[in-house]
C-alpha cells in the first residue's frame, strides 16, 4: 500500500490484509448460502400401472381358452366288485378312489386268494367292474380310463375251467370259478335253476338275477345248459 494513503488514512498494511480476509471468508459463504439455498427440481417416481388379468362382466373368453371346472364336491362313482371277495357287490365310493379302496370296501379279497396282476393302485371310472380272482386279475367289462387302450376282458383271456360248466348240474364251488362269479351269483344260479327245472339253454342265463348283457358275453363260451 503507498506510504502516502496510509499516512492519510492511518491505516497499516496488516489491518488491510485482515480485511481483505474477512471480505473474501464472506463473499465465500454468502455464495454458498445462496447456492445450496435454491430450490432443485426432483423428478418424480414414474408410476407403472398393471392391470389385473381378469375377465370382466360381458367380456368374452378368448376362443381356445381352457376353461377351469370345479370340483363338484362330495361326488362319487358307482362299481360292481365280483369275484373272490368276502362281499361282492355294488359299492359307491368318492370320485378318485382306486381299485384298492374297492377291494377294502367289498371287505377284502377271500383267503387264498392271489392279487397277483391286479394293479390295485390304478383309479376306478364310474359303472366299472372290479373282478378278483380271474386270471387276468382285472376289471372285467370295465370303462377304459380317458386315454389308454381297451385291452382284452379279463373274463375271455388267461386259463379258465378246461370244459364248460354244466349250468344244471354245477355246485357253487364250480360256478365260483367262473370269472365275476361269486358265492351270491353262484346261489342264484342254482336258486333258478331249481325253480325253473334246470337250464335248457345257454341263453336262459340272461334272466338269473344279476346277470347283465356284458357279463353274459363273458360266461357264454364258458358254460353249457
Amino acid at each position: 500500500m503507498p506510504v502516502w494513503l496510509q499516512a492519510r488514512y492511518g491505516v497499516e498494511r496488516r489491518g488491510v490484509v485482515a480485511l481483505a480476509v474477512v471480505l473474501v471468508a464472506a463473499a465465500v459463504f454468502a455464495v454458498q448460502h445462496f447456492w445450496s439455498g435454491r430450490p432443485q427440481s426432483v423428478s418424480a417416481p414414474q408410476v407403472v400401472r398393471t392391470q389385473a388379468p381378469f375377465a370382466g362382466k360381458g367380456e368374452r373368453a378368448a376362443p381356445g381358452a381352457p376353461v377351469s371346472t370345479p370340483a363338484t364336491p362330495g361326488a362319487e362313482i358307482v362299481v360292481d366288485v365280483s369275484g373272490k371277495v368276502r362281499e361282492p357287490g355294488i359299492r359307491r365310493l368318492p370320485a378318485g378312489a382306486r381299485v384298492a379302496d374297492a377291494l377294502r370296501a367289498a371287505g377284502g379279497v377271500r383267503p387264498g386268494v392271489s392279487t397277483e396282476g391286479l394293479n390295485r393302485a390304478r383309479f376306478l371310472v364310474d359303472g366299472e367292474q372290479v373282478v378278483v380272482g380271474t386270471p387276468a386279475g382285472t376289471s372285467a367289462g370295465a370303462a377304459a380310463p380317458p386315454g389308454t387302450a381297451a385291452g382284452p376282458l379279463s373274463g375271455t383271456t388267461g386259463t379258465g375251467p378246461t370244459a364248460p360248466v354244466s349250468l344244471s348240474t354245477a355246485t357253487v364251488e364250480q360256478l365260483d370259478t367262473l370269472p365275476g362269479v361269486g358265492p351270491v351269483l353262484a346261489r342264484h344260479i342254482i336258486d333258478y335253476r331249481t325253480q325253473h327245472g334246470g337250464f335248457r339253454s345257454v341263453d336262459e342265463l340272461r334272466e338269473v338275477n344279476g346277470i347283465g348283457d356284458r357279463r353274459f358275453t363273458d360266461l357264454r363260451e364258458l358254460v353249457r345248459p
